[in-house]
């Protein structure tokens, strides 16, 4: 039997509840496939630690990480933190170190769930979001010049490679291929006329290897509406980091609950572990109460089982988790009353199998 090596970090607030309910079921599912075994190697790195230490993560944080099978990620973000230095000391180094290149989202309604949308359903909301995760808008280009004077001044630079753009957009071709073949991708052609043009540009080049999948281009303020309006219509959408970034939290939010989503951060080649994590804050108001969804934590390690090839374990956590879903129990942000390790409970209960 195969044994997993994951690195662990809970990171703050309600992480270090959630990612303990997403061991559970990821060990739980090995158990139950009889396919592999899981082992722990847990990282304390975080705001917490960042005000002791003074960095997000030790100078040798990626050496450290790089033999893991795949990380494995609870939430990051603290008062008295400021978030870009919890995001340019952690995650970003994480993803941009690791070349995690696709940064995965799938948005779907769960039965049993009601959506902010009126009349929309499980069928009509189920899209899988592919964003450029290593450059664009977060490469962290730019500077500010004259602080604090009236004639300050900010510039922040994006950055589009025609490697960059290309493989996300075969990347989400495949994807498309494996669904309904359609690709939806995300421009501002008009008003950013070198690097949207550029995007569309390259998208357009790699579709011409994929005749079979139907690309539509939409203006992003226009795909947001479709989302609202006609999300049925979507099924696979390539962006850019920032407007992935921004159209995968609506996303979310069309899920009925911010403790539903999930990410992977992957690097497809596998030459670099990587990362999978629920897209949910910290929630220090929450934190510490034991009524954070740890849903979102659970389907981020489906998401982990799939991309290690264990398919078959993967199945089996999202089978509970649409049971749990559908029948309860619920935490407070979906109606309910139970409590964390209840909702962790019932989905490794629902796992079955002896």
């Amino acid at each position: 039997m195969k044994t997993y090596r994951l690195a662990v970090i809970p990171g703050d607030g309600v992480g270090k509840e959630v990612v303990p309910e997403g061991l559970k079921a990821l060990r739980r599912a090995g158990e139950v496939t009889g396919a592999f075994g899981i082992e722990t190697a847990d990282y304390p790195w975080s705001c917490e630690w960042y005000l002791e230490h003074g960095e997000m993560m030790p100078s040798d944080g990626l050496d450290r990480l790089r033999d893991a099978d795949a990380i494995y990620l609870g939430a990051v973000g603290f008062p008295g933190v400021p978030d870009h230095v919890s995001l340019w000391g952690l995650l970003l180094p994480i993803r941009q170190g690791f070349d995690q290149y696709v940064n995965l989202r799938p948005v779907a309604l769960f039965e049993g769930i009601e959506g902010p949308l009126r009349d929309r359903g499980p069928a009509d909301i189920d899209i899988l979001f592919v964003r450029e995760n290593t450059e664009g808008e977060y490469v962290g280009l730019g500077g500010r010049f004259r602080v604090g004077q009236p004639e300050e001044v900010a510039v922040q630079t994006g950055l589009f490679t025609r490697r960059g753009v290309e493989r996300v957009a075969r990347y989400a071709f495949e994807r498309a291929r494996e669904r309904r073949r359609e690709l939806a991708s995300a421009t501002k052609s008009n008003a950013l006329n070198f690097s949207m043009v550029f995007w569309d540009e390259v998208i357009a080049e790699v579709g011409r290897d994929y005749p079979d999948v139907e690309l539509t281009s939409y203006h992003v303020d226009a795909l947001a509406a479709r989302m609202v309006t006609a999300p049925g219509t979507l099924d696979v959408v390539v962006a850019s980091n920032l407007f992935g970034d921004i159209l995968t939290d609506l996303g979310g939010a069309l899920q009925g609950s911010l403790g539903l989503p999930a990410g992977a951060n992957l690097n497809p080649e596998r030459r670099y572990p990587s990362m999978f994590e629920p897209i949910h804050g910290s929630a220090p108001r929450r934190a510490g109460q034991g009524v954070a969804n740890p849903m979102a934590a659970i389907w981020a390690g489906a998401m982990l089982l799939e991309h290690l090839g264990e398919t078959e374990a993967a199945g089996l956590i999202m089978a509970a988790l649409r049971h749990v879903a559908k029948h309860g129990p619920r935490t407070k942000d979906l109606g309910g009353t139970a409590r964390t390790a209840e909702v962790g409970d019932a989905i490794v209960a629902a796992m079955g199998r002896g």
